[in-house]
């Protein structure tokens, strides 16, 4: 499957319907790649014509600015902007909730104005047209999962419906955790904390949030952000949980089960 990029259709005068925003974990951490694979697959299988930046493609800046480092993040995101201005680029979506919230509510600031989609919201769009045709059966049908809601997703950008009913077209059961939705608790990655330890003497949030997924007696954890899917993964086996409870992104879940 040929990904394209942003300059090689322009060198055939083309134009996408969406740019593909990667994001620094989809591009380079190796749970997090077969995260964007699984979005290439059904972009490329439902027909939507997408590009990537590729190599062009840096950092938002996000866990500089969440770290405090508001320099840096203003050079990460000008030269994001002036990339992505210089290709006229209108509509975008990521499969990442952090890049999500920074390109589509902290960009605009610096002259960065675009149509940001999270990929959640857009799975939902594609089921909704028609254009996802899940197999008939169902890969995952009558499974037990619970939805960890991403911060950014959630109390950030008040998306909690789209996930679930893209979760809901798959036929499953889904079971909700003690914390869910606007009260739901952090995986512990945000505001570059996935970067450091816990302080003394406090429990591991992903720990914590992990203990509650466990009593839903689930057999799939789903996410829709690949740091929730990393702390999420690594809480499971932490527990011991690995071989019995699996940790999916929509995309993951969406993707096998297309015909």
């Amino acid at each position: 499957m040929k990904v394209p990029t942003m300059a090689e259709m322009l060198m055939n005068n083309d134009t996408p319907e969406v740019l593909f925003w990667v994001g620094c974990a989809g591009s380079f951490d190796q749970r997090a790649q077969n995260i964007t694979k699984a979005f290439a697959t059904i972009l490329h299988k439902t027909g939507v014509k997408y590009a990537i930046l590729g190599k062009e493609e840096s950092c938002t800046g996000d866990p500089a600015r969440r770290a405090g480092n508001e320099f840096l993040f203003q050079m990460m995101a000008y030269n994001n902007i002036q990339v992505l201005n210089n290709y006229q680029i209108k509509k975008i979506v990521t499969t990442c909730p952090h890049c999500f919230n920074i390109i589509k509510n902290e960009y605009p600031a610096l002259g960065g104005h675009y149509e940001v989609i999270h990929h959640s919201t857009f799975l939902q769009q594609l089921l909704d047209e028609g254009k996802i045709v899940l197999k008939e059966g169902g890969v995952f049908k009558g499974k037990k999962i619970t939805y960890h809601d991403s911060c950014y997703l959630g109390r950030a950008n008040n998306i909690y419906e789209a996930p679930r009913k893209v979760l809901e077209a798959l036929d499953v059961e889904l079971v909700e955790m003690k914390h869910c939705r606007s009260k739901g608790l952090c995986c512990g990655a945000g505001g570059a904390q996935m970067f450091k330890e816990e302080e003394k003497g406090t429990k591991r949030v992903n720990i914590e949030r992990v203990e509650e997924a466990l009593e839903t007696n689930a057999k799939i954890v789903a996410s829709a952000c690949p740091f929730c899917n990393t702390m999420m993964t690594d809480g499971v086996k932490n527990k011991g949980q690995e071989e019995s409870v699996e940790v999916l992104d929509l995309a993951e879940l969406i993707a096998a089960s297309m015909e």
